[in-house]
């Protein structure tokens, strides 16, 4: 991630936008100023959590390529890596990795999702690192960082791409769509849900499950997020994790 350099201290600039915005809170405490703060306070909270929790899923990566069991390898963006959540165990490759554990075989799982991904991220960056493995499971939800930031046609492209390039053995993840989550959510939900569409008949045209987020996770969205009002909590992710279980091939849940 990108620092900056101020003195002795090293922050990122959603760490210097905290700063800011809580020294004009302090200017002047109005309702809306600390509501901006507090917002601003959850926002640089998970970006500390998108540090620590990479740090784990690393450490975990080490240790999954070196033991036994059926390999589960995870691509994605910052709902992979579980940000939001009270620990990355508490996002939904956690809770799913829990329930597959519990069905008495010893899963292990190669988290190679980024905070921040986009598609070309998963096909310059993650698909690549595949290469030589053989892995029981592989899941892929990736998009959302790209609604804003992608021209159409080029997601479009790019979701094709991803989707023809996951081997024989993935589920593929579709998108929440945000359904006046946010004021702009009302305008991208036709968005979200067309690219939805997409996803869902790209996979199936390879025979590949669809994992329908857009379909668990829906509003009202009251106790589901976290501080940054973006990213799903605990309870969040277990929707996720929800309609990950109910896409899984059957063979995949036997002991």
């Amino acid at each position: 991630m990108f620092l900056l350099q101020r003195g002795r201290e090293r922050t990122t600039p959603i760490g210097a936008l905290h700063r800011a915005i809580m020294r004009w809170g302090e200017a002047e405490r109005t309702s809306s100023r600390l509501a901006i703060q507090r917002w601003v306070d959850g926002v640089a909270y998970v970006d500390v959590q998108a540090r620590t929790f990479a740090e784990y899923w690393n450490r975990q990566n080490s240790a999954a390529l070196s033991a036994d069991g059926p390999l589960w390898v995870v691509l994605g963006d910052s709902t992979a890596q579980g940000l939001g959540a009270s620990s990355p165990l508490h996002g939904y490759v956690g809770q799913v990795l829990n329930a597959l554990r519990r069905k008495g075989t010893p899963w292990r799982v190669l988290n190679l999702s980024r905070s921040g991904a986009q598609t070309r991220h998963v096909l310059d960056d993650q698909l690549p690192l595949l290469d030589g493995l053989a892995p029981a499971l592989v899941t892929c939800g990736i998009g959302s960082n790209d609604i804003l930031a992608t021209p159409p046609k080029r997601l479009r492209d790019h979701l094709r791409q991803v989707i023809d390039g996951l081997p024989s053995s993935s589920v593929v993840m579709d998108l929440t769509v945000p359904d006046r989550l946010w004021r702009v959510g009302g305008a991208v939900s036709p968005y979200v849900a067309g690219i939805n569409q997409l996803i869902s008949s790209t996979a199936t045209s390879r025979g590949l499950p669809v994992a329908e987020v857009s379909r668990y996770a829906r509003p009202p969205w009251r106790g589901m997020l976290a501080q940054d009002a973006f990213h799903p909590n605990n309870l969040g992710y277990r929707r996720h994790a929800d309609a990950l279980l109910a896409a899984l091939p059957a063979g995949v849940l036997k002991p």
